[in-house]
């Protein structure tokens, strides 16, 4: 049996290097079903919940510029809350939950990935590893 819909994966699986907040959220617009001046927001197929989006920048250090930006959409009924920007600067550590990752083939003919969470919140500190025992001499 093909895998078929979304596939669940955790934050850490995701964003191993965590990611950060780069941005607003927005409410997806549909633009098929928008008319003239009366727009229409997209909900999700499965649910029927609201689609928001929110840009974020992978932590990766190994990205190349044009990878490191994303968009990852939130389903949810109300709009979002984005954790605070850090001082002094204009991005904020985040972390999704209920996250999924649809494969899909774009327009350019290259394997791309869809994100998906059902929330988000401020990230977690991140655990240092202990420090190695010296060497005996």
């Amino acid at each position: 049996m093909a895998i078929q819909g979304p596939i669940p994966i955790s934050f850490e699986q995701a964003f191993p290097h965590g990611c950060f907040l780069v941005g607003q959220v927005e409410q997806v617009k549909n633009f098929e079903a928008s008319t003239g001046g009366k727009t229409v927001y997209a909900r999700d197929k499965t649910t029927g919940e609201p689609i928001w989006q929110v840009p974020v920048m992978d932590g990766d250090p190994n990205l190349k510029a044009g990878q490191k930006t994303i968009a990852v959409k939130i389903l949810s009924e109300v709009e979002p809350v984005p954790p605070p920007a850090l001082t002094g600067l204009p991005i904020a550590p985040v972390e999704f939950t209920g996250m999924t990752v649809t494969p899909y083939v774009n327009q350019a003919g290259r394997l791309a990935y869809s994100y998906r969470a059902t929330g988000m919140k401020p990230a977690r500190p991140k655990q240092q590893a202990p420090a190695g025992k010296e060497a005996a001499a």
